[in-house]
């Protein structure tokens, strides 16, 4: 583990560097800024080249943010929808939630919003965007082979997911729908998706 500079405070293992890393990234994302290596390691007073030991750039220093923010973020997500086993609802009221957490959330938001040096939303289908709607999708309270969705179908519905947040995102409407209003739109067009979905 390389110990030069931490601001005279220097980690004891590199599990600890990736972590203080990802709280310095975190740190700036909160306050709406999108970092690069040079930007973490002068938070950090550590050279670039530090940085580069953990994270090969700037893609994957935001990429583990935005997971390491995921895992709270489905934890609070599933605690909000327990108990709710039909997949449209399940699936509309997820939509809805996420939508509306977004905005408290700039480091999960980077796995769906359009960056200028950030190719995570460009692919919102990307492995680590896959992951993170897959993670929604299996903790809902849902049987989803019960309710006639296989393997195939259920990748596709997260998909279908992803694709309709980072919609939204993108273009929130004018005005935006919100509360109710979102949720009948969300079940009047998502709602016969989901059947059609069915295996």
């Amino acid at each position: 583990m390389r110990t030069h500079g931490w601001a005279g405070t220097r980690p004891t293992s590199d599990a600890e560097a990736v972590d203080r890393i990802l709280d310095a990234a975190r740190a700036a994302i909160d306050r709406g800024l999108e970092p690069g290596i040079a930007d973490i390691a002068r938070a950090l007073g550590v050279s670039r080249q530090t940085v580069y030991r953990y994270f090969p750039g700037t893609d994957a220093l935001l990429a583990a943010a935005a997971e390491r923010a995921a895992g709270d973020f489905v934890d609070t997500l599933a605690h909000d929808l327990a108990g709710i086993t039909d997949p449209a609802t399940a699936v509309i009221e997820g939509i809805a939630r996420t939508l509306e957490r977004l905005p408290h959330e700039p480091q999960v938001a980077l796995l769906m919003t359009p960056s200028r040096r950030v190719g995570l939303a460009a692919g919102v289908t990307s492995s680590v965007a896959r992951d993170f709607g897959r993670s929604i999708l299996d903790r809902f309270d849902v049987d989803w082979a019960a309710a006639g969705f296989d393997d195939e179908a259920r990748e596709e519905l997260i998909e279908m997911m992803l694709r309709t947040l980072q919609s939204f995102i993108i273009d929130p409407g004018d005005p935006p729908r919100d509360g109710a209003e979102l949720r009948r739109y969300l079940r009047h067009w998502v709602g016969p998706a989901l059947e059609a979905g069915r295996r």
